[in-house]
């Protein structure tokens, strides 16, 4: 298995060089956190995912989990690093600091969550699914509920999942049947069963506090009719002990291709006693709220997977002596050139680079909106980062798992044949990374989503906060030639969004992940030209050639990859939606 080590050098030039974190936070108040203190988090982060759960990773998927009269049982050592985790105080970066959550920055927990991601994302999903399930317990549960679970919840003592998804109900959350009847003491029984819950059941925990979509007895049909309730495994009594276990159990474990070490239940509730959580028959919205951050932090899955597939192919590259380069030979002591010197695999270790980078440098432009959005005072600033987080998170979550895929199967190709050979780690990371383009919305779904909601329906704020946001990095830009470029492909993008939005809902949904695609790439593109020319005034050298190098190398081999996109983007989806099904068969 690939040995992780955390990119800290290039999170440290991203968060100090190009985002200015201290100039950041000064302008949303937040001037007690200051450079040593992001360098001391990033530090402690990577120690413990290089040394405490990477370790477990090809163990984990080798062992899987286990499921044993109704307990699950996860692989030797996972629930061990998770007591660490929590003793440490990882799980509660983000909490309220009411209930004991330390109320850290987004763009201090961001690259600590990528590292996690990079080190073992079987082991990182149950974790970051308790963070979403406070962030919806926080802004959308009573007081009560607060009281109650939120302090466990954020110290991490409690794991939270979220139960969406039925037989019958997968993106089409219409569909679900679940029933919630209400009880005379103001709780609810929820009666259903749910699949593909991540962490249902685990040996990490005294409690699982499931987050359940259900319907009530007079819901309106649709997805007007779905609420929202929180689900203990074990009851709490008033007194804030645990009680007696709920009605609801672990159906089966599912079979995977990928993520083994993470459990995957089935999930049964049959009265199982719920709360409600925000209004009744408002249920979506108030998911929505763990939905989104949870489809950002899928987003970091596929960068942290890419990391750890570019580590391996490096390491393995620089190693493996296999003919001589082209260019002559670059190891007169050995028999053969090291396989990084032949230019095939070099273009392929840096795809892989400027990919992760550039998905590296849009996580973390990401996260600094988090911050505005959260901490700013001025209501145009909360309101336009809002907007951003809006348009950016189908294309965070689509375009980086996407691109968690393609480094993945470029690592392999870069090992060969023992890229195909389990022991080597490389395969399993494209078995990983699998998931991430089909979890919390496919990423069809993200594109539609980007192009349904966020482009088209809303009255364009979306797209011009978005659009905003660039032309400043652009209008930074020192050196002229580089900021002319950036500008054309700024104004490229922004006009054919306009373009589309102007389109038929048949066409635009013909074009979504074309232009999902197209995004990403130009977004990308400003992104290295902005990170390079920042890049000349960094102190580290290795940083200044680095970072020129792979702009050069994107710019050149990558971006052109937009115009594949963009000649479909403005296209009739009639040759599409016109084919009848018969053509599919040849009976």
């Amino acid at each position: 298995m690939p040995q992780y080590t955390a990119p800290l050098t290039d999170m440290q030039f991203l968060l100090h060089d190009w985002l200015k974190l201290e100039e950041h936070y000064a302008n949303i108040g937040l001037q007690d956190f200051d450079k040593e203190l992001v360098n001391e988090i990033l530090s402690q982060g990577a120690k413990f995912a290089e040394q405490a759960i990477a370790p477990l990773n090809r163990e984990g998927d080798e062992q899987s989990c286990k499921l044993d009269n109704g307990k699950v049982t996860t692989p030797d050592g996972f629930a061990s690093a998770y007591h660490e985790y929590i003793a440490n105080g990882w799980n509660a970066m983000l909490g309220d600091p009411e209930y004991d959550g330390q109320d850290l920055p987004h763009s201090m927990a961001v690259p600590v969550q990528e590292m996690l991601c990079s080190a073992n994302v079987s082991w990182r999903l149950i974790s970051m699914l308790t963070e979403s399930a406070v962030l919806a317990v926080t802004k959308h549960g009573s007081q009560a509920l607060k009281d109650t679970y939120l302090r466990k919840l954020i110290s991490g003592e409690w794991t939270g999942t979220m139960c969406l998804t039925e037989p019958q109900a997968g993106t089409d959350l219409s569909l679900l049947s679940t029933k919630a009847e209400p009880q005379e003491d103001g709780s609810y029984h929820i009666t259903g069963n749910k699949i593909f819950i991540s962490g249902g059941d685990q040996d990490w925990t005294d409690n699982i506090l499931h987050l359940v979509l259900a319907r009530l007895p007079d819901a309106p049909a649709g997805v007007k009719g779905i609420s929202l309730f929180l689900v203990p495994k074990i009851l709490v009594t008033e007194s804030g002990e645990l009680g007696a276990e709920n009605s609801l159990s672990v159906g089966s474990l599912e079979k995977k291709m990928g993520i083994k070490a993470c459990p995957t239940c089935v999930m049964n509730f049959d009265q199982a006693t719920g709360f409600l959580v925000g209004a009744p028959h408002q249920g979506l919205a108030c998911m929505f709220t763990m939905m989104n951050d949870a489809r950002f932090q899928v987003g970091l899955q596929g960068l942290g997977i890419a990391e750890s597939a570019f580590q391996g192919a490096l390491a393995y590259a620089r190693e493996r002596l296999q003919s001589r380069a082209p260019q002559g030979v670059q190891n007169p002591d050995g028999k053969a050139d090291p396989i990084i010197a032949h230019p095939d695999v070099r273009k392929m270790l840096l795809t892989q680079k400027s990919l992760t980078e550039g998905c590296r440098a849009l996580s973390f432009l990401y996260a600094a909106q988090m911050d505005i959005e959260k901490n700013a005072t001025d209501q145009k600033a909360k309101q336009d980062a809002a907007n951003v987080l809006a348009f950016l998170t189908p294309i965070s979550k689509g375009f980086m798992t996407d691109v968690g895929q393609e480094v993945s199967q470029l690592g392999v190709q870069v090992y060969g044949g023992h890229g195909f050979i389990r022991e080597w780690g490389m395969e399993q990371l494209i078995r990983d990374s699998r998931i991430t383009q089909l979890y919390e919305g496919t990423n069809g779904i993200q594109a539609a989503d980007l192009v349904g909601r966020k482009l088209s329906r809303d009255n364009g704020d979306m797209l011009a906060a978005t659009h905003s946001l660039f032309a400043n990095l652009v209008n930074a830009i020192s050196d002229a030639s580089s900021q002319k470029l950036a500008h054309s492909i700024l104004n490229d993008w922004h006009q054919l969004s306009l373009q589309l939005k102007q389109q038929s809902a048949v066409n635009v949904a013909g074009a979504a992940y074309d232009y999902m695609n197209y995004s990403a790439y130009s977004l990308l593109g400003m992104l290295w030209l902005s990170m390079a020319d920042s890049a000349t005034l960094s102190t580290n050298p290795s940083v200044q050639s680095g970072k020129k190098a792979t702009c050069d190398f994107y710019i050149k081999r990558i971006l052109p990859r937009k115009e594949l996109y963009k000649v479909n983007l403005l296209e009739d989806a009639n040759d599409i939606v016109e084919v009848t099904d018969n053509v599919f068969d040849y009976q």
